[in-house]
């Protein structure tokens, strides 16, 4: 039986985030979604997970809080972080944060892929 590697996606529009869903799928990726950043605390508190993919902007708390939050508990879990609003500021902060990876939308399948690959060590 294959492994199935699980993928908490946590993105405030659920289109984007059955979208990510979908790709990872294709990859055979399970994943989960929380639509900020408290419901994927919640989620981390209770669940094993290989990756977060987190958006910037959401309610309640924001992706780069999240990322903070979750190096500080769990300093092993790879953050990669997606944002339509792709400014070097922002991706600075986001890599001070110690994000594992950054993604402007909008993303291919194929950087899906050598984002699983580089953070995860994928091989199809």
């Amino acid at each position: 039986m294959v492994k199935h590697r699980s993928i908490l996606i946590v993105e405030d529009n659920t289109h984007m985030a059955n979208l990510l869903s979908d790709i990872l799928d294709i990859f055979e990726f399970k994943s989960i979604q929380a639509k900020d950043g408290e419901e994927a605390l919640r989620f981390l508190q209770s669940e094993n997970f290989d990756m977060v993919i987190t958006d910037i902007k959401m309610p309640n708390l924001n992706g780069v809080e999240l990322l903070k939050s979750i190096k500080e508990n769990t300093p092993n879990l790879p953050v990669v972080v997606i944002t339509a609003y792709e400014k070097p500021t922002t991706q600075k902060e986001i890599y001070d944060a110690r994000a594992d990876g950054f993604l402007a939308k909008p993303f291919t399948v194929r950087q899906i892929e050598e984002l699983l690959e580089k953070v995860l060590d994928y091989k199809r």
